[in-house]
């Protein structure tokens, strides 16, 4: 029997509604380039695949506790090509469209388009999300195998995926998770901090990035979400890929999404 979620409707609207503010900031933001931001709340889950799940992968395991103590704003949507170009002044993507997502894009032209967005804004706030900030906020509250519960057979309404010759799709044309964020199941993998180890053995527990100062230059960079390519296992919410950072091998598949510390 599929786990259901138990958070109540008008919750989540209310979790929603542009008038209302928490810890002293707006639910929702939009900066000078038309990105929009929901607020994540600060909070504990469970990391990785979860005993109750079928299909999962090694490199889930062992499932850890973290605890998110700051809330951060997370991109309602993927980034945009027309987003891209206002700051890069370029397109790398192979599936054009102003409102699709910018694809072709490695770890390092996502920390170029931090570099230079937090230059346009005036700010050091903007980045990649974490691991784990990227998969708390997937899960938003949840549990389940995917955000919406653990049955594949709603999959089509929230993930853009399987899709082997069609490509990216414009952003937030699926159903969006219970904190207001589109694709977080499939469209693109997006890029994370952290540098990928085979397992969550010695993890961080407090929702920072996995670094290794001595070689991380060389080290492969975390993926999640999945992609438009992608199948329906590799778009869970505990689901882990990896590239190198300068990889534009298969980058068709990759784009980003972008944290905003309050």
């Amino acid at each position: 029997m599929e786990k259901r979620d138990t958070r109540k409707e008008e919750e989540v609207t209310k979790w929603l509604t542009k008038e209302e503010m928490r810890d002293g900031f707006p639910i929702i933001y939009t900066n000078s380039i038309d990105m929009k931001f929901i607020q994540i709340p600060a909070g504990e889950f469970e990391m990785g695949s979860l005993s109750h799940e079928n299909n999962w992968y090694n490199n889930e395991q062992p499932v850890h506790t973290v605890k998110i103590k700051k809330s951060f704003y997370l991109g309602k949507y993927l980034v945009t090509q027309k987003q891209w170009v206002e700051i890069m002044d370029s397109n790398p993507s192979k599936f054009r469209g102003d409102d699709r997502p910018v694809d072709r894009v490695s770890w390092n032209n996502a920390q170029e388009f931090v570099k230079k967005i937090n230059e346009k804004e005036g700010t050091d706030k903007y980045r990649l999300p974490s691991e784990a900030e990227w998969e708390y906020a997937c899960r938003a509250g949840t549990s389940t195998r995917y955000a919406f519960g653990d049955s594949e057979s709603k999959l089509e309404e929230y993930c853009y995926c399987e899709n082997l010759d069609v490509g990216t799709h414009p952003v937030g044309q699926k159903k969006p998770n219970l904190w207001g964020l589109y694709d977080m199941h499939g469209n693109l993998w997006e890029w994370v901090l952290d540098v990928y180890k085979d397992s969550y053995e010695g993890a961080p527990v407090d929702g920072s990035p996995r670094e290794d100062i001595e070689s991380s230059s060389k080290m492969m960079r975390v993926l999640r979400g999945g992609s438009w390519q992608t199948s329906a296992v590799g778009c869970r919410c505990a689901s882990r890929y990896y590239y190198p950072p300068d990889a534009r091998r298969n980058s068709s598949r990759v784009g980003l999404r972008l944290l905003k510390e309050l």
